[in-house]
């Protein structure tokens, strides 16, 4: 957009003596006619933009049309590039590395130095929740209603909602939105939408309360169950859950203890540790598991006779 290039010029132009058309065309990817144009606008803006003629001439601001740059310091800046390369990291370019190339002024490294920190939001569904972040965002900025198919655990359904936030929690993209359907607050997960496109039906933001994104609220627990799990499964646990869920045994083996939402769920996470794990109880959830086991052991026994 012309306004994001327009801060972007006069943020090089106040961290450096002076610069180059050339080199302005090329760092914002337009035409040098393009930069032209927009130091005309910023001129007609009242900003005194000069230029200086010579081997070592260019564009500049002038003089003494500074603003103080060192509000931010070394560790501030550190913070910063952290957070936007984890946005790069999710839409795949480097444009909020160039915006805070922007913002670094002229003799400090700490873009080049001292990255310690590094974060990556990108996932297995990169290709595919690129395009949805982008429509969401899109969406929200022009405050458009947005249509899709959900596929959830109820079933699939048809929705249109108003969207306000895009969330990344768990380790996964959600949306946060008006579901016109519901008339209520919802949160939906982008790799659970396939279709979404926006209506081109614009809305009246509402007052909209803050997604509450605690476990026991999306996720509410269903119940209590206890399983031994053999020694080695110890990582996983601590992973999935944390050292406070298990308690070692004088044998060795991992008594846990822990809330679960929904059986399915907690079928098939008991079910991808194979034989290391015996669900104890309760005793009507235990029966039900070994049910669940016979029939996926009828799919792979033969038969007598066949």
């Amino acid at each position: 957009m012309k306004i994001d290039r327009l801060i972007g010029i006069l943020s090089v132009l106040l961290q450096q003596e002076r610069t180059t058309a050339p080199k302005l065309a090329e760092k914002f990817e337009v035409s040098r006619r393009t930069i032209n144009r927009d130091i005309e606008t910023l001129n007609a803006a009242g900003i005194p933009i000069v230029t200086f003629q010579g081997a070592n001439g260019g564009i500049g601001i002038m003089e003494n049309y500074r603003i103080d740059k060192t509000l931010l310091t070394s560790s501030d800046m550190q913070a910063i590039l952290a957070g936007l390369l984890s946005l790069d990291s999710v839409s795949g370019t480097n444009k909020y590395q160039q915006l805070m190339e922007k913002l670094s002024p002229k003799g400090r490294n700490e873009l080049a130095l001292n990255r310690h920190i590094l974060i990556d939001l990108s996932s297995w569904h990169k290709s595919t929740l690129v395009p949805k972040i982008e429509l969401i965002q899109a969406a929200i900025e022009r405050k458009e209603k947005i249509t899709f198919r959900y596929f959830a655990p109820k079933g699939v359904s048809q929705r249109k909602i108003e969207p306000y936030f895009l969330i990344f929690h768990w380790a996964s993209w959600y949306v946060w939105g008006y579901c016109v359907d519901k008339s209520d607050f919802r949160l939906f997960k982008l790799t659970r939408m396939q279709e979404e496109e926006g209506t081109g039906e614009l809305y009246e933001p509402r007052k909209v309360p803050q997604p509450e994104l605690s476990a026991y609220n999306i996720f509410p627990s269903t119940g209590m169950i206890q399983a031994v799990f053999e020694p080695e499964m110890r990582w996983r646990l601590m992973e999935d859950f944390g050292m406070d869920c298990f308690r070692e045994q004088e044998d060795g083996t991992l008594l846990f203890t822990y809330e679960f939402m929904d059986k399915e769920s907690l079928f098939g996470w008991l079910l991808s540790f194979g034989s290391a794990v015996e669900l104890l109880g309760p005793e009507e959830i235990r029966q039900e598991f070994a049910l669940h086991i016979k029939k996926i052991s009828e799919k792979y026994v033969r038969q007598e006779g066949t």
